[in-house]
């Protein structure tokens, strides 16, 4: 060991040889890990950008510049559904994600940044790289957009998993390829004289046979003198596809649980779609959009517009159910006297309208009073 730490010290392309050959090999199986981190932050990604943020002052919904930014064109080069896309990314692969705001209003996500935390004042950010361009300023944490998703990074822990499930995967995939593996035996006739040139020779009618048999429906090879091929099948025995799919499975679910996404959706499964839907809705988009509001509604509201005014920004998530399928109960809502029209539309999402018959609350016959009942039949 210590002669070959020295002629690695020696030189270091040698080094770098022997680096680049284990990257080379861990690597063949990298891809398991980035898909079912794609799916999984895609899948996320997808249902975030389908939202509407919208600026609500008193119980008017307002469209200003603010409004624009969020929904059509956060900045030059992004829409804002592939804008929220990468901020979701970011947020589950880096587990934070800083959006900062260019002289012109632009929003601008950061690629790489120094986040300098202190105990007493508000912490700021240096050495902001938005697109291998570097501000030279510093950012204090008022004046910039921040989000964090976890207390402890998800990164290390998708890592750690992975080591795992890599290695099982990567065992269980060499077997399959094994399995059935075509095999043969050349005898050679060791009278013959075995030159340089008649060992190439022969090495190079056997790949010409090989290359045949594999992609040949027919393939007709002649006797050779003193060379007699044998083909052995191997044991069928083995791992199946369905052992290889059910590791990478495996892994793809335990990434969507440790984001919150039900991993019945992933796969497309139709038993109980509504119950995952709404859990999915409930324990994974709404702290996303939660934690959106609320940094949007400090960074971009002012104190006192927020609690004297009502102003604020409300997020309309995409909805999993149809209007119409809410029908009977926003009628029994409505007939009961327990919510008026105008705030049945912000239950449903939808913007108030100017008719004074939305503000009154209305009770039917069925929920009225027994004795009011009466008297409206005497009358």
């Amino acid at each position: 060991m210590g002669i070959l730490d020295y002629v690695l010290g020696r030189n270091k392309e040698i080094e770098y040889i022997f680096d680049m050959d284990l990257l080379a090999d861990t690597s063949k199986r990298i891809y398991m890990k980035r898909l079912a981190l794609q799916i999984c932050t895609n899948f996320l990604g997808r249902t975030i950008s389908q939202s509407e943020f919208r600026i609500k002052e008193g119980k008017e919904y307002i469209r200003d510049e603010l409004y624009y930014r969020l929904n059509v064109r956060p900045n030059k080069n992004m829409t804002a559904s592939h804008f929220w896309q990468t901020v979701v990314y970011k947020l589950i692969h880096d587990n934070e994600c800083l959006i900062i705001q260019s002289d012109d209003e632009d929003l601008l996500i950061a690629d790489d940044f120094v986040h300098n935390q202190r105990a007493v004042y508000e912490d700021s950010f240096t050495n902001v790289v938005v697109n291998d361009f570097e501000f030279k300023r510093a950012f204090p944490m008022n004046k910039v957009f921040y989000l964090k998703y976890h207390n402890e990074e998800l990164q290390p822990l998708i890592d750690s998993m992975y080591d795992d499930y890599g290695e099982l995967f990567g065992r269980i995939l060499n077997g399959q390829k094994r399995k059935n593996q075509i095999r043969g035996t050349a005898k050679l006739d060791t009278n013959q004289s075995m030159t340089k040139e008649n060992m190439e020779r022969l090495q190079n009618f056997i790949n010409k046979m090989y290359t045949a048999f594999e992609e040949k429906d027919i393939a007709i090879v002649p006797e050779q003198k003193g060379f007699n091929y044998e083909e052995k099948n191997s044991s069928s025995n083995g791992q199946s596809v369905d052992e290889v799919n059910k590791v990478t499975n495996g892994f793809l679910d335990k990434l969507a649980m440790a984001i919150g996404i039900p991993p019945g959706l992933l796969h497309g499964e139709m038993a109980d779609v509504e119950k995952l839907t709404k859990n999915y809705m409930v324990f994974c988009v709404n702290p996303f959009i939660k934690n959106i509001k609320d940094e949007g509604n400090y960074k971009f509201i002012k104190k006192k517009d927020y609690l004297e005014k009502n102003k604020r920004i409300d997020i309309r998530r995409v909805s999993y159910q149809s209007i119409f399928d809410l029908a009977t109960q926003v009628d029994k809502l409505r007939s009961s006297g327990v919510m008026n029209g105008q705030e049945l539309r912000d239950e449903l999402n939808l913007e108030r309208v100017d008719d004074p018959i939305m503000e009154e609350y209305v009770i039917t016959k069925n929920y009225a009073r027994s004795s009011e009942s009466t008297e409206g039949g005497e009358e």
